[in-house]
């Protein structure tokens, strides 16, 4: 699976108490095997192994949020086509 910079994640709430109560993570960057994210609400920024996000996206406790962006444009190039 690949991880574009700029993605964000939901947080589920059961897990939120282990990113400070936030609501949301983005991916800012990543280096070989590790990805830095900073988590909504100015609630701090971390890092941690790319194995370990795609656990936790496997276990459900981070749900991509689709680009609202990027459905429009999907929804209107249907609609010319």
């Amino acid at each position: 699976m690949k991880i574009e910079l700029g993605t964000e994640y939901e947080i589920i709430e059961e897990r939120k108490g282990h990113f400070n109560s936030a609501e949301t993570l983005t991916i800012i960057r990543q280096s070989r095997n590790v990805v830095q994210f900073i988590l909504g609400n100015n609630k701090g920024h971390g890092s941690m192994p790319v194995d370990h996000l795609l656990y936790l996206l496997k276990k459900k406790d981070l749900t991509p949020i689709t680009n609202r962006r990027k459905l429009l444009k999907a929804e209107s190039e249907e609609k010319i086509g």
